[in-house]
């Protein structure tokens, strides 16, 4: 739309300018030329932009919950034109013999009629003048009103069968979501010198895969491992690399496990007081940029950024390091801020500011002059929000962590640097890690290993993601590994066997490609128009998991397509085959585009979810 009114303002700027020579006035030929010039690039530019813009929406799969909402928006619109925000609730069915979506609204706007305007009106009399008030559309079959006031909707049939048509030809593509922004992530974050513990990997899968979701639906999605890698610790870890390794600026300090070092640094600095001593002096040392500290702290940070990448690699994790020191030179100005703005105090020498609604104060200077976490996130947060320019700014932090991140996001807000109506800034937190077909086929060897790698990596993964990520969950091999119920070990098995179907058909994908630009996808089997209306709901659950972040709802649903899948499958004849001979008679083309859409929505899912599939297995 903003495209549409530049494009206009565009044109008639153009025409305003060729009037100057129809007028007799010339202020200045070659200026006029020019801005003429600048005015077309433009212009052309826009219209360029606004076309693939088109060409993207209309291709995007449609989200039918969506386009119910509107259609029922509007018929409540012109049924109670009085009403100021009036609830609008369409869900899909739970049972086909009420329909495949139902619309609730009837009995909130009773209660506000009553409440607002002392009307007492039955919600079945408010579900008639909403049905009566349905515009044209080319979704909604019939409608019928049950019990005190629910709106069962029917969908067309040839309007699912054009959606789904509408995928296989075009691919899984993303539900349009408006003007693109740009997303920042925050997550893994692991501590330099220190294990990486399974809350730092749980966030590590969780980030990751709200970044495939992210970047799927078209935003500009920013990555950051906000690394442990500044702080007092590090004085101790160099004082006990000078006397470890003393020629560590000229050979390379063979440090093979980091933690052990950790340790033993860590037992020096509790009983050692002249080593205690010293490492407070590194500290000074590196914090005023010695080369050899820095030399000295670089080395440290290396052993354990090769130690994390062999998990990124193993999990295909992407990130971008921004560790805390990132952020050491902005700390100073960040307590100026605070400072100018009046909302500093000091106590016992230390400078902490208040945040209205939380008890506990942010310490943003010690007493002795150093910086805190508490600083750093401050830091992180401004340059995220005033120099990234994040519209949506998430946390992918545990839940322990949970006041301290809303005390800053909090102070933040106080003191300017965003609007939480224009900008989200979210903390997805998440709960702690506990402790505890009859298709055979010979693999070559390079499809077994490719067919361990997944299920092993998928299976860590999912279990993670398959959980609602607010509570706890057990770590348990034996229930990942499972190959029954919602794993990811049955899903992948359930994709194999997918696309085995067409393979074993002797149908490959030009084929298919040609079938789904020929074909009308009759879905007149329950099974098959179960199956057809639950592929297509995949819009629905990205638009939700968008706005709450919560992964498992995809998980839910992929386990939910594999189990239909499985019905339609035991009950439609995709191939049919002669009995005794066993030769394919018949292949029922339109039952294999089925399979296929399927199968295109299962691995979209699973590429989200970081998990890959494979072919055979």
């Amino acid at each position: 739309l903003s495209c549409e009114n530049e494009i206009k303002l565009l044109t008639a700027e153009i025409e305003r300018l060729k009037n100057f020579g129809c007028l007799g006035i010339s202020p200045s030929l070659e200026g006029l030329r020019d801005e003429n010039a600048k005015l077309k690039y433009r212009l052309n530019f826009l219209r360029k932009s606004l076309q693939e813009e088109r060409s993207k929406t209309a291709k995007s799969m449609i989200n039918i919950n969506s386009c119910l909402q509107e259609i029922f928006g509007a018929a409540i619109q012109a049924a109670y034109p009085d009403l100021e925000n009036p609830p609008l609730v369409v869900t899909p069915s739970q049972q086909p013999k009420f329909g495949d979506y139902q619309c609730n609204s009837a009995m909130g706007i009773t209660q506000i009629l009553l409440k607002t305007k002392e009307q007492k009106v039955s919600p079945r009399e408010i579900a008639e003048q909403i049905t009566k008030n349905i515009p044209a559309n080319e979704c909604i079959e019939k409608v019928e009103i049950a019990g005190p006031g629910f709106i069962n909707v029917h969908l067309r049939k040839d309007f699912v069968s054009k959606q789904l048509s509408s995928l296989l030809m075009n691919g899984v593509q993303p539900p349009a979501v408006g003007k693109r922004k740009k997303v920042v992530v925050d997550f893994s974050s692991p501590n330099i010198a220190k294990e990486m513990h399974v809350g730092h990997l749980r966030s590590t899968i969780i980030g990751e895969s709200m970044c495939r979701l992210f970047e799927f639906a078209g935003y500009d999605v920013l990555r950051l491992n906000h690394l442990g890698d500044w702080g007092t610790q590090f004085g101790m870890l160099i004082a006990h690399l000078q006397d470890k390794f003393p020629d560590y600026l000229t050979v390379s300090p063979p440090i093979g496990d980091l933690q052990a070092f950790y340790k033993e640094s860590k037992r020096r600095f509790d009983t050692e007081e002249e080593f205690k001593k010293r490492a407070y002096q590194c500290v000074v040392l590196l914090q005023s940029k010695n080369p050899d500290f820095i030399k000295a702290w670089e080395l440290i940070c290396d052993v354990s950024r090769k130690e994390f990448q062999k998990i990124y690699n193993c999990l295909d994790i992407t990130l971008i390091e921004r560790g805390e020191s990132f952020y050491q030179e902005m700390m100073k100005d960040i307590v100026k801020e605070f400072e100018d703005k009046g909302f500093v105090q000091v106590d016992d020498g230390r400078k902490i500011v208040f945040v209205p609604g939380f008890p506990v104060p942010l310490t943003i200077m010690k007493s002795d002059g150093g910086y805190t976490y508490d600083t750093s996130d401050l830091a992180a947060l401004r340059h995220r929000l005033c120099e990234e320019k994040a519209d949506i700014l998430i946390y992918v932090v545990d839940s322990g962590q949970s006041v301290h991140l809303q005390t800053v996001f909090a102070a933040g807000q106080m003191i300017g640097w965003y609007d939480p109506k224009v900008t989200r800034v979210t903390h997805a937190a998440f709960g702690v890690v506990l402790g505890e077909d009859n298709m055979h086929a010979v693999l070559t060897a390079e499809e077994l290993r490719a067919a361990q790698t997944s299920v092993a990596f998928g299976c860590i993964k999912y279990a993670d993601l398959s959980h609602n990520r607010l509570n706890d969950y057990v770590f348990s091999f034996d229930k990942m590994l499972d190959d029954r119920g919602n794993t990811a070990a049955y899903l992948l098995y359930a994709f194999t066997r997918i696309r085995a179907i067409a393979r074993l058909a002797n149908i490959d994908e030009e084929m298919l490609r040609k079938a789904a630009r020929e074909e009308v996808l009759v879905l007149d089997h329950e099974k098959e128009w179960k199956l057809g209306k639950c592929i297509l709901r995949f819009p629905e659950i990205l638009q939700k998991i968008l706005e709450d972040l919560l992964l498992h709802t995809l998980c839910d649903y992929l386990y939910e397509l594999a189990t239909t899948f499985t019905e339609f499958y035991d009950n439609c004849y995709c191939v049919e085959k002669d009995r005794q001979s066993g030769q394919i008679v018949k292949v029922n083309m339109w039952r294999l585009l089925l399979c296929e859409a399927t199968a295109m929505i299962m691995a979209k899912g699973f590429d989200i979810l970081g998990i890959k599939p494979v072919q055979r297995m």
